[in-house]
């Protein structure tokens, strides 16, 4: 395998995660335009979760005996699809519909890329290939917001031009991988779409404390990809767009850089340490809401996205360990609704519970809740060590 052959496949999945992020300093301005509120404003993000896991249930293995780029090449089609209705936007039930078909090519993409490039470097680059991919989506996290927003605030149409900058890169992506190798003979096995989900009774106690960081690793990341250009608006008293994709865009760039430095640690070392980070990671945010302080929101964006990075990688590969060879897409498949339940419901409690007790009381409760969740995944994992699969 050569990087070239890999590249596309990487901007695949990267670009897939770029558009789901790439609203996020939008979001103030949506508000505005259409006058919902902060709940509604959370189950626009949330609704995105839906498509998610309709994808994961119902097409997560399809690509295993369709062809990878059978099934890519069409899921970059529902992405533009659901582009396209965030262009046209005319009321909320738009940016439904769009966040729905972008969660479900966000879904079917990230299974489809990751089983690709684990295919192009081969069985003994596992976690080479782990690496990569996960690189690659948090890259295109990174980069969605910062684009948005730099365009959403220096360049006309802001709520058009951040999506037509996108639809061109699905574009050029598309291309790309028209021409990338592929990788299953086409007529292996039968294609059957039903969901693929389950944890053996046995391995239920040396799953939960990845399944746990996965859940608190991407509720973290969900409160910055739905409620930090809210925080930076109406909290820190910022109306620059802009300035809201620069702080998630700083999450999303360390934790690709520190996915990159920590590729070496062990599995279970590196979730321990995504764990450990959580804690002041979530403390720093609440501090940065109380003192309106923009230095300490990005002291907070870069202790999260160590801790995103390591949970993520550590989790996921620790999982890879105990899942027995006969039922790893089901095992993996239950680990992945982990994490998207945990990008979801807990910022709906956010919305709701801002709506009530005020933005800061509802931090502060995320904050201690997610926190709790953390150190009792630290506990289980001491006491069921990420090697033993029983």
């Amino acid at each position: 395998m050569t990087r070239s052959t890999a590249a596309p496949i990487a901007a695949l999945i990267g670009s897939a995660f770029m558009g789901s992020v790439i609203i996020t300093p939008l979001y103030p301005l949506y508000q505005r335009e259409f006058g919902f509120s902060e709940i509604t404003l959370t189950l626009v993000y949330a609704v995105y979760v839906v498509g998610n896991l309709a994808a994961l249930l119902f097409f997560g293995q399809i690509s295993d005996r369709a062809g990878r780029k059978r099934v890519a090449l069409p899921a970059l089609g529902l992405a533009t699809a659901g582009t396209l209705l965030f262009v046209f936007a005319q009321g909320t039930a738009w940016l439904y519909a769009g966040r729905l078909l972008i969660g479900l090519a966000v879904g079917i993409l990230s299974g489809t890329g990751t089983a690709w490039l684990a295919e192009l470097f081969g069985p003994g680059e596992r976690r080479a290939a782990t690496v990569t991919a996960a690189t690659a989506n948090l890259t295109g996290i990174a980069v969605g917001p910062l684009l948005a927003g730099l365009l959403a605030e220096y360049a006309p149409v802001p709520l058009v031009l951040p999506f037509v900058a996108y639809l061109i890169v699905l574009g050029v992506v598309a291309t790309a991988v028209a021409r990338a190798p592929e990788t299953r003979r086409l007529g292996e096995s039968r294609l059957r779409v039903r969901p693929r989900v389950g944890v053996p009774r046995e391995r239920w106690g040396a799953f939960a404390a990845p399944a746990v960081t996965a859940f608190v690793s991407f509720a973290l990341g969900g409160l910055y990809f739905a409620l930090i250009p809210t925080i930076v608006t109406h909290d820190l008293r910022v109306r620059n767009v802009a300035v809201s994709g620069l702080v998630v865009f700083a999450l999303g760039v360390v934790a690709a850089v520190s996915l990159v430095l920590g590729r070496r640690l062990e599995p279970a070392r590196a979730m321990a340490g995504g764990l450990l980070c959580l804690l002041p990671a979530v403390a720093l945010v609440v501090l940065a809401q109380a003192a309106r302080s923009m230095g300490v929101l990005l002291l907070a964006s870069a202790v999260g996205g160590v801790a995103l990075a390591l949970g993520y990688r550590g989790s996921l590969e620790v999982v890879n360990e105990i899942a027995p060879d006969d039922r790893r897409a089901e095992v993996v498949s239950t680990y992945f609704m982990a994490c998207f339940i945990g990008n979801s419901v807990p910022v709906i409690g956010v919305g709701v519970l801002s709506a009530v007790a005020g933005p800061l009381i509802a931090s502060a409760v995320f904050a201690g809740t997610v926190g709790a969740l953390a150190v009792a995944a630290l506990g289980w994992s001491v006491r069921r060590p990420a090697h033993s699969k029983v």
